[in-house]
Parts: C-alpha cells; sequence; structure tokens
C-alpha cells in the first residue's frame, strides 16, 4: 500500500453509530483530507500509515456531527457577555445577578442582557418597580428566555417615551398598572418601543459573540447549524456580517446556512432584496438560502395563533385567540413567490393555526410551482391540529422540533395548560404522531432561548421528562421518540434541512464531521443527558476537546 492510500485519521476501538439504518453500527472510521473513506471493523486499521493521526476510542462512542436547525447564535454569543440571567429561576438571583453587572460596569450607559424566565413571577410578570429597586439611574433592558418579550425599568420606558398614552402595537402589547401606565414589560413587537433606543452591538461585539458561540457549540458537539434570523428585528441589529466576516477570515469552523429575516411590516417588495442578499452572503462555509418568516408568538404570552380562544383563569373562553403576523392569504403570495426563486422558507409556527397557515402556504407553493426541493420547515410546533399532522408528510414539509420544551416544568403546568385548556393541551410537541405520520424531523435549540445542548433535547425527546429534574411525570408519553429517531433528527434531519446531503451520517464520502462521546448512549436512553462530549472535528479537523 502506498502513503497515498494511508488515512489521515483513524478512529478505532468503539462503537461508530453510522446512522443508517441498513448498517448501523461499525468499530472503525477512517478520513482522508475532510471526508470519511472507510467505515467498517477490524480492516480500517490497514489505512493507518506512519503519518496517519490514530485515535482509540476506547470504548467510547462515534457518532456524527450534531446540527442545529433553529438557532441564534451570534445572539446568544452576545448575550454571554451581557448581563446573564440564564441558569436560575429565583427572583433574588436575577437581582443579586443585575446588580453586580451594574457595579462591575459602571460606564454602560444601558444594562442589557437577559435569560430571566416567566416562571419566576406571578402570571408571568416582573414589574419596573423590581428593577428600580436594583438600578435606578441608568435604563435596563432584559430580554426574557424565550426572547419574546423584554423587562424595562422605569428610566428605560421614560427614554423611550413609553407612556400610559402609548397604544399597543399591531403585533404587541404593553402590559400596563390599573392606571394604564407600562408596567415594565413589553411583549413581542412592543419590545421594539424601547429597544429601537437601546444602543446597538458594534461590528467587534458581533464577531466576538459569533466566536464565543460557537467555541460553545463545538463543546457540545455541534457541526453546522441554522441561524434563524439574519436581518434587524425589534431593534437588535443585523448579525449577517458578523458570519461574513468570520468566513472570509477562516475563523468559522462550522457549516452555517442564515435565514433572511421576513419584515413582517412589508410586503412582497422585499423580495429583490432578499435575491440580492443572499448572493452577497455566499462565503466559505456560510451561506444564506433560506427566508425566516415569523407566523404567530407564544402561548405563555397568548400570541401563539390558536384555532380556538385562549381559556382565562377560571376557565372560561376568552375572545383572544393569538396573533398570526403575516395575514395568511398574502403568506400563502410570499411563499409561492420565494418558492420558485429557490429560497427555502424556515416557518415560526407554534399554534395550531399558525401550523395550518404554514402549511396552507406551503401547499400553495407545491400547487403553483411542483415539489422544486427546497425544504421549507416548520419550526417550534408546540399545538398541531390532528387533522394537519398528515399534511407535513404530504407536502414535504420538515418538522423542525425544540424537544427541550417537551416536559412538565412550571413555565407549561403553570403559564400554558390552564390557559389551552385539557384537549388542546393533550396535543403539544406531538413528535411520535408526526413520525408515524411519515413525517421528516429535524431538530434544534432556539439557543438562547433554551439550552443549545443536544443531548438535553435528545434526552427530552426520548423520555419527555427534563433531564435531572425533580418531577418525574411523562410529559405525554405517546409522543416519545426512539433514541435513534430522536439522534437522526439531531444530524441527518437537520443535516437535509440544512442543504447538507453529505453530512449528518457516517458513510464513505460524507463530510467528516465527527463528535466523539465518553460512552455509548444506546446502553442507557434514560440517562443519555449524562453523556459527555469528548471530542468533536468538522472536516476532519479538531475543533473541541474536553480538557
Amino acid at each position: 500500500m502506498s502513503t497515498a492510500d494511508h488515512a489521515d485519521l483513524v478512529l478505532t476501538g468503539g462503537p461508530v453509530h453510522i446512522g443508517d439504518p441498513a448498517r448501523t453500527r461499525a468499530t472503525g472510521l477512517a478520513v482522508t483530507g475532510e471526508r470519511i473513506t472507510a467505515v467498517g471493523h477490524d480492516e480500517v486499521k490497514e489505512l493507518i500509515g506512519p503519518r496517519t493521526e490514530v485515535v482509540d476510542l476506547r470504548g467510547r462512542m462515534l457518532i456524527p456531527g450534531f446540527q442545529d436547525a433553529h438557532v441564534h447564535a451570534v445572539y446568544g454569543g452576545v448575550e454571554l457577555g451581557q448581563c446573564d440571567l440564564t441558569g436560575t429561576t429565583g427572583p433574588e438571583e436575577y437581582r443579586s445577578r443585575i446588580a453586580e453587572y451594574a457595579r462591575t460596569h459602571p460606564g454602560a450607559a444601558w444594562i442589557t442582557g437577559g435569560g430571566w424566565s416567566l416562571e419566576s413571577f406571578a402570571g408571568g410578570l416582573p414589574t419596573r418597580q423590581q428593577l428600580d429597586e436594583v438600578v435606578a439611574d441608568r435604563p435596563v433592558y432584559l430580554l426574557n428566555r424565550d426572547h419574546h418579550g423584554a423587562w424595562a425599568n422605569t428610566r428605560a420606558l421614560e427614554l423611550a417615551g413609553v407612556t400610559r398614552d402609548t397604544p399597543d402595537p399591531a403585533d404587541g402589547r404593553i402590559e400596563r398598572e390599573p392606571d394604564g401606565t407600562p408596567s415594565g414589560v413589553l411583549q413581542e413587537g412592543a419590545t421594539a418601543l424601547v429597544a429601537r433606543i437601546v444602543p446597538p452591538t458594534g461590528a467587534a461585539e458581533r464577531l466576538a459573540g459569533l466566536l464565543r458561540a460557537q467555541r460553545l457549540l463545538h463543546s457540545l458537539g455541534v457541526t453546522g447549524w441554522q441561524d434563524a434570523l439574519l436581518g434587524v428585528f425589534n431593534g437588535q441589529p443585523d448579525p449577517s456580517d458578523a458570519y461574513l466576516a468570520a468566513a472570509r477570515d477562516g475563523s468559522l469552523t462550522a457549516r452555517v446556512t442564515g435565514a433572511l429575516w421576513w419584515d413582517r411590516g412589508r410586503g412582497a417588495e422585499q423580495i429583490p432584496e432578499l435575491v440580492q442578499r443572499r448572493a452577497e452572503l455566499e462565503q466559505g462555509r456560510f451561506r444564506a438560502r433560506s427566508v425566516k418568516i415569523m407566523q404567530d408568538g407564544i402561548a405563555e404570552n397568548f400570541t401563539a395563533a390558536m384555532t380556538s380562544p385562549y381559556l382565562d383563569g377560571c376557565g372560561c373562553a376568552t375572545a383572544n385567540s393569538g396573533l398570526s403576523f403575516v395575514d395568511p392569504a398574502a403568506l400563502c403570495e410570499h411563499v409561492v413567490a420565494l418558492d420558485a426563486l429557490g429560497f427555502q422558507v424556515h416557518f415560526h409556527a407554534l399554534g395550531d393555526r399558525a401550523v395550518r397557515e404554514a402549511l396552507d402556504a406551503v401547499e400553495a407553493a407545491r400547487r403553483a410551482n411542483g415539489h422544486r426541493g427546497t425544504r421549507h420547515h416548520l419550526a417550534h410546533l408546540q399545538v398541531v391540529h390532528p387533522a394537519d399532522v398528515p399534511r407535513f408528510a404530504r407536502l414535504g414539509a420538515i418538522a423542525n422540533i425544540q424537544p427541550l420544551w417537551a416536559a412538565h416544568e412550571p413555565q407549561m403546568d403553570e403559564l400554558t395548560i390552564p390557559f389551552l385548556g385539557p384537549e388542546r393541551a393533550a396535543r403539544q410537541y406531538p413528535f411520535g404522531d408526526l413520525l408515524r405520520s411519515g413525517a421528516t424531523l429535524a431538530a434544534g435549540s432556539d439557543w438562547p432561548v433554551s439550552s443549545p445542548d443536544p443531548l438535553a433535547g435528545i434526552h427530552v425527546a426520548v423520555n419527555r421528562t427534563l433531564p435531572g429534574g425533580d418531577d418525574e411525570r411523562v410529559f405525554l408519553p405517546e409522543q416519545r421518540l426512539d433514541l435513534a429517531t430522536a439522534l437522526a433528527a439531531y444530524t441527518a434531519g437537520s443535516a437535509h434541512v440544512n442543504g447538507l446531503d453529505d453530512a449528518g451520517s457516517l458513510r464513505p464520502g460524507n463530510l467528516a464531521d465527527l463528535v466523539v462521546l465518553d460512552r455509548d448512549v444506546f446502553l442507557a436512553p434514560q440517562a443519555v443527558a449524562e453523556a459527555r462530549v469528548e471530542r468533536t472535528y468538522v472536516g476532519g479537523r479538531l475543533v473541541h476537546e474536553a480538557s
């Protein structure tokens, strides 16, 4: 055998999960350049030469690299450097962190950041006075965990000119005190009333945020993702420049697809701009071939679009069925036009009415243009009407699931289920139904809304309980996925969404995007979240090694 026949990298001595139903396991894998050149058993060792790097798995598991089909990496990375309220639900801990951040950043004109949980406050609504007690001399503006609302102190509201006379925007709501005075929480589009005067992050800060996020995601085994919002949104600057800069200088090691933001205040006149941006944002491992349309909000603040009204605290129907941010008829027209131009459409569709409206738009595109391989996908899918479940497979619409949310926790049990009612609550996150209907599943985290750890998401998809949680109740057990299916959603399924047909499984010829886990997770699916990522490779290059 000549030196040219030798592999650059061989991993051997442990279970290799191929991700191919016809051939599920091997014990060795070889890489030459960026691609997998052999998968098998002892015969793979024949490719070892004098310059081959050999990794002894020592019983550890090799799997395809994870892909996140819905994440906000730049926003998440920037927020890690701001006032970080994630990882706790304690109001006193929030108070302590805000005070500490203000103390250690005396020159900051604004206190910004976020990550607070709705469940931490009665009705999910903190007050401006609670912030004023900690910081009164400077404006404070903190996004909540789901990023569909924000908490502002009195100074921030004053600077933005938000008063009792300020009307609610069409796509949002100002929470108010009994006399109409803003209480400190802004929902959905109302966040822009303050966000528009918050000093924007600079290009250098956005790039630093991206690289910070990339390190974190690689440490969790994520080798590629779809950034679900490239554009100006509620006063937050466009993160596209960070991706372009990193792709140009080679510091972008992940494979990234960007979803260009659809401005819901405009119509078809923005399509030529999207075509131009798609051409401009094509560099190295970064491309922007998707368009993100946010069709509704979230259930906890009653803005997710439902087919029937929300209930009130007494269990009676209200007059509110949520918001459809884009007129459904116009949505169909826009998606037909985008599909004809070869764009993938990435829908935010959380309530059952929004899901139906998005599927109607995909159906209109299929009817007008045929099946063009555009791989439209619907993200979140909290409530799906049973009549719409089989439409995913029929239309080729991909179900982009965020599994970590499908569990009993206070936000679900206190702020969602009582206001949906028993029938709708039993339709939440119907992963099993979607799978059985023939739908293709992809998966993502929506970080920084929730943890970016794929193993935590897979754990919930399989067990329908939170990892390490005190609540052992299984959330709608009939909707559980088996481990192989959940793992495939986070690898092959998301790679398919991201247009990477040569990734997501460990086959010869595929990209060598690989993850080494510290154990064989198939031996204990009930404890999959306890596994840890020890190595991550992108294109055969080591991008993370656990210390």
